[in-house]
C-alpha cells in the first residue's frame, strides 16, 4: 500500500506540474458551472444551456442540464457571457452578463418559469445511442432499443458490453465473476436463485438503462470484486395524469407472455407512480453430461441425459410518492413487491459401467419441485437541499423480507441392461422453507468547498437475518405403499445473521486539465452462520473483522479529442447466502449442489487504464487480484460415486483485460456500436478443500486467453427501425471448467403509429438457434463433459400504448435506498 501511495503521489505532482506549466505558457481558459431551477426550486433536468458572447449574442458553446439541473463548459476564454436556458414546458430564459476570467466562475442560478400555454406536437427527434461511453462507466440505452421488447431484465443484461450469464445463471464481466448487481443504485439482497426469478420477472419494457461500473468509488459498498452492474428504471416525468400499457408474447418450443401497466399523476409539489405486470414464462433446458469417476481400483462411467421444463407465474407491483415539503426538501417513499410460484418438472436417465461402451445398469429420476416466492420491500427517502451551489444531505431508510418455500419430490428407479428392475425404487422429498429480513439506513452528504474542491462523505449501517430449513424424508416402505420418515442425513437448519457499518468520504479537485479523486471506505462486518442438525448442539461460525477500502480516480485530458485516466481500488466480496448454506440440492443421488459454511471473504485490488479519442471511442487496459478467492469448482466422491459442485476458496486469482467500445455512423440511416474483449485468467491453488471434508491435493495452475465482441446495429428506414446484434465469445477457462464458445444473432424491428403513442415491435433471439452451453472439467478424480442446450430461439410481439396528458416535463424523485438488496449469489 506504501508503494502504491509514493506512485499516486508522484502521478498527482507531474499531473499538477503540468497543469502549472500550461497556464503559463496556454491563454488564460477557465470553466463555467451553474444550474437550472424551476419556480419551486427544484431542478430541471436535460435542459438545452447555451453559451452566449454578451457583445453579440453570438453562440461559443452548447450542453445538456444533468439529472440535477447542473452543466458545466470547460476551456472557455477571458470574456463577457450570457447563458441562456430552453427546455419543454418552460419559455426560454436568459442569465444576466457574467464575466470570466482566469479563475473558474459560477454563473448565476437560472430560475425557468413555466409556459403559460400547452405544447402540443412536440417530437423529439434525437435518441441517445444504444452503447454509451461515460467517465467511470458505460451505459447500454434500453429504453428505446428494438431488442429490448418482450424480453425480461436477465435477458437483457445478457447483451451489456463485457457481460455474459452462464448455464446457472451466474453473471461475469470481461470474463470475470463477482458481480454486484444493483437497481436503481441499490444493492438486491436476494438469493443467486431469488435474484434470478427477480430478473426474469422484470419486464424489459421498464428498464431505461444498464450500467457496467468496472472500478467503483467509495461511494459504493465495497462488494464485488469484478464490477458494479446497475440497472436503472425507467422514470415518468410527465405532469398530470399519464401511462403505459404494454402486452407481449413470445414463441420458441413453448409459449411465454407478460403484460404490465404504468401510471403516474403529478399535480404540483405531489408525484405519484406505479407499476403493476405479470407474466407467464415456460422454458425447457437440455442437458447431457459425460464422466468419469476414478478410484484406487477401477474407474466407472456415466452417462447422463435429462430435459428440465421450468414454468413460472409472476405478479409484481411497484408503488410510491415523491412530495415536495418546501422548495428545498422533498420527501418519498417506495414499495416494491414479488408474488411468483415456480414449478420444475425434470426426467432423467443415467446409464452406468465400467467401460463407456458397456452399461452395468441404468436409472431414471423424475422430480417435481414446487417453488413460491413472496417478497416485500419499503424504503422511505428525504432529501435537503442546504443551497443552491450543490450542498446537499440525503438520508435512506429500507426494509425487505423475503419468505420462500420448495416442495420437492425425488422418484428414482434403477434397472438392468435388458429393462429388468434391479432394486425397489427410492423415493425422498424436502421441503426447504427460507426467509431472509433487512434493514438498511443510509445517509449522504455533498458539499462543494469551492468551485473546483467537493468534499462527499456518508455512513451506512445493514442488517441481515437468513433462516434456511431443511426438511428431508426418505420412503422406508418395502412394499408399494409410501412411509416416509425424517432423513436425518439430510435434515438441517442454517441461520445466518450479518451486520456491516460503513462510512466513506470522497475529495474531488478539478484543476485546468486534471481531475482527482480520492476515496476512503471502511466497513465492519459481524456475522454468525449456525447449523442446526437433527436436534444435536448447534455448530456456530463467528467472525468480526475490519476492512479499508480506498479508491483513486485521475482523469487528464490531452486535448480536445484525447483524454487519459487511472484509477484504483480494492473491493471485498463476502460469501453469498447460499454458498454458505450447507445443503444438498438434488438433481439425482449421481448429482448435486452443496453449500460450504466455511467460505471465508476474497478480496481484490484493481487497477485500470483508460484512454478515450474524441468523447467515443473508449480502450481501457485492467488488472486485478483476488486473495483468497471464491470460485465453483467439482468434487468426486469415490466412495458414493456422486460429484457435486460446490464453492471453495483458493489462493489467488489474477484477471487482465483489455477492452475497446466504439460506436459508428456509416450513414444517417445506417449507426451501431463494436465492443470488445481481450482477457486472461490465472487460478493458483495448491490445495483444495470441500465443505464436505474432500480434499484435492492436486496443484491448480490454469490460465487461458479469451475473448469477446459483441456488434450492434441500427438502421431507420420509412418510418422503421431495425437492430441487428451478434455475439461470439471465445473458448475460456474458469477454475477448473473449460467453457467452450459461445455465439448468437438477435433482431428486431419497431415503428409507431397513432401520432406516435402506439408502439409494435417484432424481434427474434438467437436467430441461428447456436447458443449453447459447453463445459468440461478434467481435474484430479473428476473428469466431466456438460452439454446444456437451453430455449432461446424465441420470435416475440410486443405492443406498447402511452395514453394520457404528455405535455410538460418534470423531474421525479428518484429515492437512494436500494442499495441493500443485494449479495447472495448474485454473481458467484
Amino acid at each position: 500500500m506504501k508503494q502504491l501511495t509514493r506512485i499516486l503521489s508522484i502521478a498527482l505532482l507531474a499531473f499538477t506540474y503540468g497543469q502549472a506549466k500550461a497556464q503559463n505558457t496556454s491563454p488564460p481558459q477557465s470553466s463555467v458551472t451553474g444550474a437550472f431551477i424551476n419556480e419551486q426550486s427544484k431542478p430541471v433536468d436535460y435542459a438545452t444551456v447555451t453559451l452566449l458572447r454578451a457583445k453579440d449574442s453570438s453562440v461559443v458553446k452548447g450542453t445538456l442540464t444533468n439529472d440535477a439541473g447542473k452543466y458545466t463548459f470547460d476551456k472557455i476564454s477571458a470574456g463577457k457571457y450570457i447563458v441562456k436556458g430552453t427546455s419543454v414546458g418552460y419559455q426560454p430564459s436568459f442569465s444576466p452578463a457574467f464575466e470570466v476570467s482566469q479563475s473558474a466562475v459560477t454563473a448565476p442560478t437560472l430560475t425557468m418559469a413555466t409556459a403559460s400555454r400547452s405544447l402540443q406536437g412536440v417530437n423529439v427527434i434525437a435518441s441517445k445511442p444504444l452503447i454509451e461511453r461515460k467517465l467511470d462507466r458505460t451505459v447500454m440505452n434500453v429504453e428505446n432499443s428494438v431488442l429490448a421488447a418482450g424480453n425480461n431484465a436477465l435477458e437483457i443484461l445478457e447483451r451489456a458490453p463485457g457481460v455474459t450469464v452462464d448455464k446457472d445463471d451466474n453473471i461475469s464481466l470481461k470474463g470475470k465473476q463477482g458481480v454486484t448487481v444493483m437497481i436503481n443504485d441499490k444493492l438486491t439482497y436476494m438469493s443467486a436463485q431469488q435474484l434470478t426469478t427477480y430478473l426474469r420477472s422484470t419486464d424489459g419494457s421498464n428498464i431505461q438503462s444498464i450500467e457496467v461500473i468496472t472500478n467503483p468509488s467509495a461511494k459504493y459498498d465495497a462488494s464485488g470484486n469484478s464490477g458494479i452492474i446497475n440497472i436503472k428504471l425507467k422514470k415518468n416525468k410527465m405532469v398530470g395524469t399519464n401511462g403505459s400499457l404494454t402486452a407481449n408474447a413470445a414463441y420458441g418450443k413453448n409459449f411465454r407472455d407478460n403484460t404490465s401497466l404504468t401510471l403516474n399523476h403529478k399535480n404540483g409539489d405531489l408525484n405519484l407512480f406505479a407499476t403493476l405486470s405479470r407474466g407467464d414464462f415456460n422454458r425447457e433446458n437440455n442437458i447431457a453430461i459425460d464422466r468419469r469417476i476414478d478410484s484406487a481400483d477401477k474407474s466407472t462411467y456415466f452417462k447422463q441425459q435429462t430435459k428440465m421444463m421450468n414454468h413460472t407465474h409472476y405478479n409484481n407491483y411497484r408503488f410510491g410518492a415523491d412530495y415536495g415539503t418546501s422548495k428545498k426538501n422533498t420527501i418519498g417513499f417506495v414499495v416494491n413487491g414479488d408474488y411468483t410460484n415456480e414449478y420444475n418438472d425434470n426426467t432423467g436417465t443415467t446409464w452406468l459401467g465400467r467401460t463407456p461402451a458397456a452399461n452395468d445398469s441404468y436409472q431414471t429420476t423424475r422430480s417435481d419441485i414446487k417453488q413460491t416466492y413472496r417478497s416485500i420491500s419499503a424504503n422511505v427517502n428525504d432529501k435537503f437541499l442546504i443551497d443552491t451551489l450543490g450542498q446537499e444531505i440525503s438520508a435512506d431508510v429500507d426494509f425487505s423480507r423475503y419468505r420462500n418455500n420448495s416442495d420437492a419430490n425425488y422418484d428414482t428407479y434403477f434397472y438392468n441392461p435388458d429393462g429388468s428392475t434391479q432394486i425397489r425404487p427410492l423415493y425422498i422429498k424436502n421441503q426447504t422453507p427460507s426467509t431472509i429480513n433487512i434493514w438498511t439506513q443510509k445517509i449522504d452528504y455533498t458539499l462543494p468547498i469551492s468551485k473546483t474542491l467537493k468534499f462527499e462523505a456518508g455512513a451506512k449501517f445493514s442488517s441481515v437475518k437468513t433462516d434456511n430449513d431443511l426438511q428431508a424424508q426418505i420412503d422406508t416402505s418395502t412394499n408399494n405403499s409410501h412411509a416416509f420418515i425424517n432423513d436425518t442425513s439430510r435434515t438441517n437448519r442454517f441461520v445466518y445473521n450479518e451486520r456491516i457499518t460503513a462510512g466513506y468520504v470522497n475529495l474531488g479537485k478539478t484543476f485546468k486539465k486534471t481531475s482527482v479523486q480520492l476515496g476512503l471506505r471502511a466497513e465492519n462486518t459481524s456475522s454468525t452462520g449456525t447449523l442446526y442438525v437433527n436436534l444435536k448442539a448447534p455448530v456456530a461460525i463467528n467472525r468480526n473483522y475490519l476492512n479499508f477500502f480506498p479508491s483513486v480516480f485521475i482523469n487528464h485530458t490531452l486535448s480536445d479529442k484525447h483524454e487519459l485516466g487511472i484509477s484504483y481500488s480494492r473491493r471485498i466480496d463476502r460469501p453469498n447466502y447460499d454458498n454458505l448454506n450447507p445443503f444438498r440440492y438434488y438433481l439425482d443421488q449421481y448429482t448435486y449442489e452443496e453449500g460450504n459454511q466455511n467460505l471465508r471473504p476474497q478480496y481484490t485490488n484493481a487497477f485500470e487504464l483508460s484512454y478515450t479519442y474524441n468523447k467515443t471511442v473508449n480502450l481501457t487496459l485492467g488488472y486485478s487480484r483476488t486473495t483468497d478467492a471464491n470460485v465453483q469448482v467439482l468434487f468426486a466422491d469415490t466412495a458414493t460415486k456422486a460429484t457435486y459442485q460446490t464453492n471453495v476458496n483458493i489462493k489467488a486469482q489474477d484477471a487482465y483485460n483489455a477492452n475497446i467500445n466504439t460506436p459508428f455512423t456509416i450513414t444517417k440511416w445506417w449507426s451501431g456500436n463494436f465492443n470488445g474483449t481481450l482477457f486472461y485468467q490465472k487460478f493458483s491453488a495448491d490445495t483444495i478443500r470441500s465443505g464436505s471434508g474432500l480434499v484435492s491435493n492436486t496443484k491448480l495452475d490454469a490460465g487461458k486467453l479469451a475473448y469477446q465482441a459483441r456488434l450492434n446495429q441500427t438502421f431507420l428506414f420509412s418510418g422503421f427501425k431495425a437492430e441487428v446484434s451478434g455475439n461470439y465469445q471465445s473458448a475460456l477457462r474458469y477454475s477448473t471448467f473449460e467453457i467452450r464458445p459461445q455465439y448468437s444473432v438477435d433482431a428486431g424491428v419497431s415503428r409507431s403509429f397513432a401520432n406516435k403513442k402506439l408502439n409494435v415491435k417484432l424481434g427474434i433471439t438467437d436467430i441461428f438457434n447456436t447458443r449453447q452451453n459447453n463445459v468440461n472439467t478434467d481435474f484430479d478424480n473428476t473428469h466431466v463433459i456438460i452439454r446444456q442446450k437451453n430455449e432461446t430461439r424465441l420470435g416475440r410481439l410486443t405492443l406498447t400504448y402511452n395514453f394520457g396528458n404528455s405535455k410538460i416535463k418534470m423531474r421525479q424523485h428518484q429515492s437512494g435506498a436500494d442499495d441493500e438488496k443485494g449479495r447472495v449469489k448474485s454473481g458467484n
